[in-house]
């Protein structure tokens, strides 16, 4: 096997939070064939991509408001956001379905795209992001608010507790809020309240995933093709049905029988202690 069906067959079998990094890692792959440019060594997501702060750019584009989740501007940036991705990943779903992970994923990174936009908006400032952050904050903060005390064992660290691990890069995005990068951690906070308002409504007996799940199963059952029954002709038959006749192996077989009980009966005490009908009987078999 090769490394192409490696991959191809742990992308089958991998769940979905492999596949999500897949998709992030494919359009990387993407950005830095057609938005790297070379001469600068920067990204140039173009709009229809990235997520924009401006009302006039993002609300005639809206997909951007998940786009921006699957896109990254740099190597380092992707390589960070995967490994957290693949520690939180492993987490939420020792609790949850690989449902409710997707729905939590778009879902989250919608909110915390409406969050940038918007807060960018009030603020008079414009700007575009592009980062799964947001998406992964919210799995991580999710897990930790189902399981607080969960114990994780961290390389020269030892066991922690995961509300420990949640709360430093939580600290780390509000100490770095004004530092620069604004936008992105106004999304990864974002992101944080809305695993937190999720676990919570989940508590209390409201999936907000099942949004995402009847979403997608209406447009896949919209473009399924319905199994169609083939055309069977049916034949009648008018006849009248004849009257039940006595099988003739049937019959031939009770002749037979009755035969060998006249004979048997001749060689035991001659013919004549037959009677006149089994005489009778006996010359008509013979015919």
């Amino acid at each position: 096997m090769n490394i192409l069906d490696d991959l191809k067959l742990q992308y089958r079998l991998g769940g979905i939070a492999m596949r999500v990094m897949y998709w992030n890692i494919a359009c990387f792959i993407v950005s830095l064939i057609f938005f790297y440019n070379y001469s600068n060594g920067l990204f140039d997501f173009p709009s229809w991509v990235a997520l924009s702060s401006d009302p006039q750019v993002f609300m005639f584009k809206p997909w951007t408001l998940l786009t921006y989740a699957f896109f990254h501007d740099g190597f380092l940036h992707l390589l960070f956001n995967m490994m957290v991705l693949n520690f939180a990943s492993s987490l939420f779903l020792t609790y949850f379905t690989q449902k409710q992970y997707l729905g939590l994923y778009l879902l989250s990174a919608l909110f915390a795209g409406v969050a940038f936009a918007l807060s960018f908006y009030l603020s008079n400032i414009g700007g575009s992001i592009v980062g799964a952050s947001a998406a992964i904050m919210a799995i991580l903060v999710a897990t930790t608010t189902y399981s607080p005390l969960m114990n994780v064992r961290l390389f020269l660290f030892g066991n922690v507790k995961l509300w420990h691990i949640t709360a430093v890069i939580i600290i780390l995005d509000l100490m770095q809020f004004r530092l620069g990068n604004m936008g992105g951690h106004i999304s990864h906070l974002a992101g944080a309240f809305f695993g937190f308002i999720y676990i919570k409504l989940l508590q209390n007996g409201i999936d907000l995933s099942t949004i995402v799940s009847k979403t997608l199963d209406f447009f896949a059952n919209l473009f399924k093709k319905s199994p169609t029954t083939p055309f069977t002709k049916v034949h009648k038959n008018y006849r009248k049905p004849t009257e039940k006749t006595t099988s003739r192996i049937v019959t031939k077989d009770k002749t037979q029988q009755q035969i060998d009980e006249i004979l048997d009966k001749i060689s035991q005490s001659g013919y004549d202690c037959l009677t006149k009908e089994e005489k009778e009987f006996l010359f008509k078999a013979g015919k």
